[in-house]
Order: structure tokens, then C-alpha cells, then sequence
């Protein structure tokens, strides 16, 4: 039997505790301390999502002879002229605000140098070496800082809860709330809220090898295709050069070797102990992730793999003491697993890690559907088809606070509570508590065969063939996940119903990936086709938009507006 949600009114809602979650949380709560907040995450505020996972840092012009307009060039050369420049210069600029705040107001301590200015290191991609960090762990000290201030603050905490559904108006007028599940009851809830933020994030958990947590299964992202939203360059799925490659049976595997390793000037080898990035970019290791990412995958299909079926990144040739200090972090990764990075090698492999792709959204954080916001990774279009590494958690803490601060305006001016759709509620419960009391299929070979499609076939290197095979093997994937039950017991924390809900949202996610891939027959940053493998012009750059009705998935481009530079021109030519 489906229980009858509980009701619980908030002014306002934000599903996730990252970076962008936390960060709109404290804004909100800074511009109109009297409204109710509330913030809703799968696991335990602070404690889950990927925002903690940062390792490298956070990108943002800080010292002499860098500049907002060279990391805003940087930022749209890195993504392949598909950003929305609007909201890339907000990143740049803002990333500025948003770092003093972090230092100043909220209590983060990061690396020094010795006249006791930030220390900003090298990553691949960049022009400037911009990194602010702490050692490499710095996503642990930003987030650790705001569940801090988090807690202080009057705000409500629904943790252990997953979001099921964006519920819409019965008036047509755009959100009423969201229905969620209480994992520690099995129970369903309805929150209405006058504002919702959609902060869960993204996570390509989908491929053989990822980085981010288990987790982190696209909810947000199919919600959003669910209540009819566009979602934005969802092609463009980026890997990270070195995944730690420890081995199967491992959940180690596909975890990052962060990139400072080879901003500092570690070297990839083959098989054979020879360098290799020369044959591919002339910036050799420090070239951009989705070069080096196909560079790797390429060498390891040439037959220079190692013995894994990877490649090296070597380190000793900086000095053993020297790695150990800058990067203690993966000093201790690597020997928990059995490798020395500081005097060895470790063998590394390509690893899904960021999706650019995401909900199309205004500068302001809104969306499409009135009510509702969205910022972070659930988002597209700040990254074009490629990202910086460092721009991620500025991405995150810089639209969560923009978001924050604009849904509190909102409500203050006019915000009201909206009777939900009764029947949009009714198929929530339907697509949560529909698989329960069902046959129980084997959900590990589901997954396991989702794995292997998005690897084999929508991975990094692309073609008709494959992006064909793979969209068949995905349709046939979402049937198996359809027929799939869970025994209906105690429903306490019950993984393998959520476990069930999980692939759902997976699949749905990873057929719009492919769907956009196949609509894409040009190769542009993250996304590289084999059978279309030029970028095509420049100045007539469009990206895709992916909308989903039903089981259709619709694909149309939409031209980039160049709303601040062209290609073939810069803005530091005016900032000079």
C-alpha cells in the first residue's frame, strides 16, 4: 500500500548540502534572516555530495599580472566558445567576492606564501597559475567551514531524505514544492516551498570509472528532464586524466589524482616508461583534461597500456620530500593502496568526473518553471564544453550564493505557497513505491551493463556506430530498470529499493547524454567524435537542448550569444 505524504511548508528549500546548497542556505538567510529555510540532502548535511571530494582548488585572479579578463579568456578558450559569457563573467568576477568571504567571514585557512599572500598554484589550461587551495584537501576545509556556520544559523535540516519529484502548481503558476522519501521511515513527504534550489548536484556515476560518491545519481538533473525543463550541452561529460587505477574489486579505482600533480610537472608515461603527451599537444601534461583524457585513451588503444590497462603519472624526478609536502593528500592515497607516488609510479586511467552539462538557467539562478532555481552542477552553460579545473567549487559557492540571495529577495517581494497538482503527486508515488512487492531483477548486472555501454560507447572517444548501440543498449537498460522490483519490507534505509530508484535516475540521465552526443557531429571540448573529429565554426557556435516528454527525448541547438567577446577576439587586448 502507498502511504499518504506528511506536509511540511518552508519559505524556502534547497535540495543539496555542497558547495552551492550550503553557500544559498547562508546568503538566504544574510539577506532576510525572519524567513524559514530549510535545507534537504540524500545522506548528512556537510558530510556527502562532492563539493567535500575537492582536492585541487579554487581558481580566481587574485595576484599581480592576473586579472578577471584573463580568467574569463581562459575560461571561454577552455570551453570551446559554448559558454554563456554572461554567466562565465560572473564566475570570474564574483569568484573574487566569494573567496574573501570564504577567508574572511567564514573562517577557511588556505595555503600561504612566505610575504603572506595566498598561495595560487599551477593548473593545466590556464594561462596564470590561480589556484588558491589547502594542501589538497580543499574542498574539505570549505565545506567543513560552511556546515559550521550552517549550524549556527536557524536553518532546518531534513537529512536522510531523497528528492522524488518537482511538484507543480494545480494553478499552472510554476513550483509548489517537491515530494520527497524520509530513507529512515520509508515514509513519503510533500515540502511546499515560496522558492526551491536545485543543488544535488551531478555526478557521471554512470561510467566504469568515476570519481564522485555513490551517491550521487543524477537526481536533481532527471527531475528536471521529468517536470519538462531544458537541460543544456548534456554531451559534454568530463574525465579527468588520472583516476587512481588500483585494481578491481576496489572502490579506490576512478578515484582522482588531483590536477596539480601534473600542473607541477608530473609526468605521464606508457608501458614502455616513455613520455607520450608530446605526440598529442605541444603543452604536453599541462594541456586541457579533455585532451589529455583522449591523449591517454588513444595511447592505451595503440597497445602501450600498462599493466591495468593504463598509464603512469611519475612524480620521483620533482623530488620524493618535495611531493610528499605539496601533496600529502595523495602521498597517503596512493600508499593506502599500495603505491608510492612520491618515489614510484601509479598507474592512472581517464575517469568520469564533472558534467558541464545541466539544467538551463538565468543569472540569477532562475529557471524555466517559475519558483524554482538551480545552481551548481545541475546547472549548464557557466563551462561551455570544457572545465577548468579549479572552477568547479567556484562554480558552486559563486551561484549558490547568487541564488541564496535572489530567492530570499523573491520572497520577500512576493512570495506565497502554491497548492500543489494532486495527479503530479499521485505519479510521484507511483514511480517511487510502484517497484515495491515487484519480482526483484539483479540490479548489480543492470549496472554493471550501464557501465559498459556508457564506457564503451559514450565515453570519450564517440562515433555513429557506437553512440547507436549505446542508445539502444541505454533504451533497453531503462525496460530492464522498469521491470525491476524490490522486496517490500522494512522500508528503514532499505538500499536496494534505493538502489533501484538510483538506476532509474541513471539511465534517464545517461540517454539524454547520448541522445546530445549523437546530435553533436562535431568534436568541441569534452565531446569528441572520431567520424566528425574537426571543431566546426567558431562563430556559429550553437549548443544543444535537450527536453524529455514522456519517454521522448527531443534534442534542438540554440546559437551562443556572444554577449562579450567573438572568436578570434580577446578582452585582454582592452584590459592591456
Amino acid at each position: 500500500m502507498t502511504p499518504r505524504p506528511s506536509v511540511f511548508d518552508t519559505d524556502i528549500l534547497i535540495l543539496g548540502s555542497g558547495g552551492a546548497g550550503l553557500f544559498a542556505a547562508l546568503h538566504a538567510k544574510k539577506t532576510a534572516p525572519e524567513l524559514d529555510v530549510t535545507v534537504a540532502v540524500k545522506g548528512l548535511l556537510g558530510k556527502c555530495g562532492c563539493t567535500r571530494m575537492v582536492q585541487g582548488g579554487y581558481n580566481v585572479a587574485l595576484a599581480p599580472g592576473d586579472s578577471v579578463e584573463r580568467h574569463f579568456m581562459d575560461t571561454i578558450e577552455g570551453g570551446k566558445w559554448l559558454n554563456d559569457q554572461d554567466l562565465a563573467w560572473t564566475l570570474v568576477t564574483e569568484a573574487q567576492v566569494r573567496i574573501r568571504e570564504l577567508e574572511t567571514e567564514l573562517g577557511c585557512f588556505f595555503d600561504r606564501n612566505p610575504d603572506g599572500s595566498v598561495h595560487q598554484k599551477a593548473f593545466a589550461g590556464q594561462t596564470f597559475d590561480r589556484t588558491v587551495h589547502k594542501g589538497d584537501l580543499t574542498g574539505i576545509e570549505i565545506i567543513n567551514r560552511l556546515m559550521e556556520q550552517v549550524w549556527r544559523r536557524d536553518v532546518n535540516r531534513l537529512e536522510d531524505h531523497r528528492a522524488l519529484e518537482l511538484i507543480p502548481a494545480a494553478d499552472g503558476s510554476g513550483l509548489s514544492g517537491v515530494l520527497m522519501l524520509d530513507m529512515r521511515t520509508g515514509a513519503p513527504l510533500l515540502v511546499r516551498a515560496k522558492a526551491t534550489l536545485l543543488a544535488t548536484g551531478g555526478g557521471p556515476t554512470m561510467y566504469k570509472f568515476h570519481t564522485p560518491s555513490g551517491d550521487k545519481t543524477c537526481d536533481g538533473l532527471a527531475m528536471a528532464l521529468r517536470a519538462g525543463l531544458p537541460l543544456r550541452d548534456m554531451e559534454m561529460v568530463q574525465f579527468h586524466p588520472t583516476g587512481l587505477l588500483a585494481g578491481p574489486g576496489t572502490r579506490m579505482t576512478g578515484t582522482v589524482l588531483e590536477e596539480g600533480l601534473r600542473g607541477a610537472g608530473g609526468w605521464l608515461t606508457d608501458r614502455t616508461g616513455e613520455r607520450f603527451m608530446h605526440l598529442y599537444d605541444p603543452r604536453n601534461e599541462r594541456a586541457t583534461r579533455d585532451i589529455v583524457s583522449r591523449s591517454i585513451m588513444r595511447r592505451i588503444r595503440d597497445g602501450f597500456g600498462a599493466g591495468n590497462g593504463g598509464v603512469y603519472i611519475e612524480m620521483a624526478h620533482l623530488g620524493p620530500e618535495t611531493v610528499r609536502k605539496s601533496f600529502k593528500g595523495m602521498v597517503e592515497r596512493c600508499a593506502d593502496c599500495g603505491f608510492d607516488l612520491a618515489s614510484g609510479r601509479v598507474e592512472v586511467i581517464p575517469t568520469a568526473h564533472y558534467m558541464m552539462g545541466g539544467v538551463a538557467f538565468r543569472g540569477d539562478c532562475s529557471t524555466e518553471l517559475p519558483r524554482l532555481y538551480a545552481a551548481g552542477e545541475d546547472t549548464g552553460g557557466v563551462h561551455g564544453a570544457n572545465r577548468l579545473g579549479g572552477n568547479g567549487v567556484a562554480n558552486s559557492t559563486v551561484f549558490g550564493g547568487v541564488a541564496g540571495k535572489a530567492m530570499a529577495r523573491a520572497v520577500r517581494l512576493e512570495g506565497s505557497l502554491a497548492d500543489p497538482d494532486l495527479a503530479a503527486i499521485e505519479r510521484g508515488l507511483a514511480r517511487a513505491y510502484g517497484p515495491l512487492g515487484k519480482p526483484s531483477k539483479d540490479l548489480g548486472a543492470i549496472r554493471e551493463a550501464l557501465y559498459d555501454a556508457m564506457w564503451t560507447d559514450v565515453g570519450i572517444l564517440r562515433d555513429a556506430e557506437g553512440l547507436a548501440r549505446g542508445a539502444a543498449t541505454l533504451a533497453g537498460l531503462a525496460e530492464a530498470v522498469e521491470r525491476s522490483g524490490a522486496p517490500d519490507g522494512d522500508r528503514r534505509y532499505d538500499l536496494t529499493w534505493m538502489d533501484r530508484l538510483n538506476l532509474e535516475n541513471l539511465v534517464v540521465a545517461s540517454r539524454v547524454i547520448c541522445a546530445a552526443a549523437q546530435a553533436r557531429e562535431d568534436s568541441r571540448g569534452a565531446h569528441f567524435r572520431e567520424d566528425f573529429p574537426e571543431t566546426s565554426d567558431l562563430a556559429a557556435s550553437r549548443y544543444t537542448v535537450v527536453r524529455q516528454s514522456g519517454e521522448a527525448i527531443g534534442v534542438t541547438t540554440e546559437p551562443v550569444a556572444f554577449t562579450r567577446v567573438h572568436p578570434g577576439q580577446s578582452l585582454l587586448v582592452d584590459a592591456a
